[in-house]
């Protein structure tokens, strides 16, 4: 297994830093990649006002652009004291034996590594690859620190390319948005991000945003697997919305905020739930995945100000209830069937909620109804009076 190391302080996390990973995936043929933020980096002091877990929020949200191999690691974030690269790649070798370790960096810190903690013990764990600069003089002397390297400490250095080099750093990020610029200098989930957390000086009104002003900013609270399905929700509600009469605009912030807090473990779910005052069922007290559906509502509301018709959508999108309204139906169904569900039956669910949204809701209750029964798993009692009411109002069985 080939594995890339690329530190920063990721201060925030830039397009430069995307471009520069992707090359890197691809030169080296990486099959991972670690997105490593420093705690406390020993070359320069960190800017106030930006925590730590904020800077490695960003770093995993910027792994979306980069692709399925790439993710954030905190490993610096739990050590005391100094990030030291060393430390790092000893951790990292203990963890991963067999692997062959990249080491990434820009030509800055590569003309510098020799002045680094352990600069032999780097070299000896780790390959190392530096991306080249365009100016001429920059790439001389990065050939000339190869050799260094080379003969001092026996490194394995590799000068890659950077085809869609952007010439950037979060120093000029920080400047942009700071001036109410630089939206479009970062990964979008990474604006989204800031503008939420309210980091570098913006202020956005999270009360008061269009759909295309909130993506972003949904997919901020998402781990970067779950970004395509939340947009496919997104573009199947709109669907659905215009065939069947919905509001669009209501159709897309519920589909985009459904999963705000799907992320989140059973502690910070139940935490959640006792700071915003939601009363749990017995089911709902040990069934992790019910809980999103709560909490994201809430989420919603408080943060996002939706009104009571997205509210209560997000709230049984994961359920269903009897008397949905046409927004409910259209949440809980755009979320089973969104283009990226692959499972048995999902052909022919999506054929009947073309035809017939009652019908296909139905359909969608009985196939969970049945899958939950074949796990053993407990079926929420709002399933199955979802299913009943549909039944007793005249709605016929696929």
């Amino acid at each position: 297994m080939r594995i890339g190391i690329f530190g920063g302080t990721f201060n925030p996390p830039h397009n430069g830093h995307v471009t520069m990973a992707r090359a890197a995936v691809a030169q080296l043929g990486l099959d991972k990649l670690l997105i490593v933020p420093a705690c406390v980096p020993p070359h320069k002091p960190l800017p106030s006002g930006v925590t730590a877990g904020q800077r490695y929020d960003m770093a995993a949200l910027m792994a979306a652009p980069v692709g399925r191999c790439a993710e954030a690691s905190d490993m610096e974030l739990h050590r005391t004291g100094k990030s030291y690269t060393s430390d790092t790649l000893v951790q990292l070798q203990q963890e991963y034996p067999d692997a062959e370790l990249w080491l990434l960096m820009g030509s800055d810190m590569f003309l510098s590594l020799h002045t680094w903690h352990e600069p032999e013990v780097i070299c000896r764990i780790a390959r190392i690859a530096a991306f080249r600069r365009v100016e001429e003089d920059i790439r001389a002397a990065m050939e000339r620190q190869k050799q260094r390297l080379e003969q001092r400490y026996q490194a394995q250095v590799t000068l890659l390319e950077n085809p869609e080099l952007i010439e950037l750093s979060s120093t000029d990020v920080r400047a942009a948005l700071a001036e109410g610029r630089g939206s479009g200098l970062v990964p979008a989930a990474v604006w989204g991000y800031i503008q939420r957390e309210h980091l570098y000086g913006t202020a956005t009104d999270l009360k008061h945003l269009t759909p295309d002003a909130l993506r972003p900013i949904a997919m901020s609270y998402l781990k970067p697997k779950r970004m395509t399905h939340v947009l496919g929700t997104e573009a199947t509600a709109v669907k659905l919305a215009k065939q069947y009469g919905a509001d669009e605009t209501e159709a897309r912030v519920a589909a985009l905020l459904h999963d705000c807090t799907k992320k989140l473990d059973m502690d910070q779910q139940l935490a959640l739930c006792r700071q915003y005052g939601l009363e749990l069922d017995e089911l709902e007290q040990q069934a992790l995945k019910l809980l999103h559906s709560r909490t994201g509502a809430a989420i919603a509301r408080d943060v996002f100000g939706v009104n009571d018709a997205v509210y209560s959508a997000i709230r049984f999108h994961t359920t269903g209830k009897p008397h949905m309204t046409l927004l409910e139906k259209i949440l809980y169904l755009a979320d089973y069937m969104e283009p990226t569900r692959d499972f048995d039956g999902v052909e022919r669910l999506r054929e009947v909620v073309r035809q017939d949204i009652d019908r296909g809701l139905l359909l969608g209750l009985t196939m969970t109804i049945e899958e939950m029964r074949e796990m053993g798993n407990p079926i929420h009692h709002l399933t199955l009076d979802a299913q009943r009411y549909l039944i007793e109002q005249g709605v016929k069985q696929v």
